[in-house]
């Protein structure tokens, strides 16, 4: 295994972080769920689009206009296409071109993930794009749920400099991968942190953060709002076959957020 270690890049954690006893973060993609979120006390924001595919690269417009309306730190996930993380030369320059938008537009922190083919973290990428995101903090993202070594993979990222990795534990939710999300985080002995997600709701928080000993975690805490639309044509879909309904709206709900925050801080 080759690891590229570069001191340089490895992001010190904010000792304000530190000192929380857990940090929650919520993963938006509107203004609504950004607001909504910040209203139920959530820490910090990871900005996507089109959570239905696993969250890709958002909009400069929607990240310079949650900016306006909240003050918590947003992070921005850079992923250009749903599917697998193995990108071709031309995704890269998409990737590349983003994170300079978005660092020149006030994303507080990256979000990124990029594999090999043959499912281990590409780190000469990483190396590429973490020169790219420089000087911000830096999440490594669910890309790591689909590794062929979990542990490999948590030393490669560590010498990379990642601030965090967010993970399921390489299973279907964060539940079924609690497990194995309690031998990553004792595996990193605090140089990285392991953050929970997928799946978490106010059901099974409490044995997730029990279960792993996990300080942060990540969630959509989204519940369902039907369209206002007064005329609906049920004919036509904007999708593909499978997709999410046209007069279903899912956003972040101000009472899930506020019920995760309290189960977090009666855990911790």
């Amino acid at each position: 295994m080759n690891i590229f270690y570069v001191p340089s890049q490895r992001p010190s954690v904010p000792k304000s972080t530190m000192a929380q006893s857990f940090l929650m973060e919520v993963c938006v993609d509107s203004v609504e769920s950004a607001v909504n979120a910040e209203r139920g006390g959530a820490s910090r924001l990871e900005l996507c689009s089109s959570l239905l595919e696993g969250g890709l690269t958002p909009s400069l417009g929607l990240l310079q206009v949650v900016k306006q309306y909240i003050k918590i730190p947003v992070y921005v996930m850079i992923r250009p296409r749903g599917g697998d993380f193995l990108y071709s030369g031309q995704e890269v320059e998409v990737m590349k071109k983003d994170i300079e938008l978005m660092k020149t537009h006030g994303a507080d922190g990256i979000v990124i993930g990029a594999l090999t083919e043959d499912g281990r973290v590409d780190a000469d990428l990483c190396m590429e794009l973490i020169a790219a995101v420089r000087p911000l903090p830096l999440t490594f993202h669910r890309a790591f749920d689909m590794v062929h070594d979990p542990a490999e993979a948590l030393e490669t990222l560590i010498s990379l400099g990642f601030e965090r990795v967010l993970t399921s534990g390489c299973d279907s939710t964060a539940l079924e991968g609690v497990p194995l999300i309690k031998r990553l985080i004792d595996q990193a002995k605090g140089r990285i942190i392991v953050m929970p997600g997928g799946g978490i709701t106010e059901r099974n928080l409490q044995r997730i953060l029990e279960g792993s000993g996990a300080e942060e975690f990540h969630c959509s805490a989204r519940s369902t709002r039907d369209s206002a639309m007064k005329f609906r044509n049920k004919s036509v879909t904007m999708g593909a076959t499978i997709s999410a309904p046209e007069y279903d709206l899912k956003v972040a709900d101000v009472s899930k957020v506020r019920s995760l925050n309290a189960i977090a801080k009666n855990t911790l």
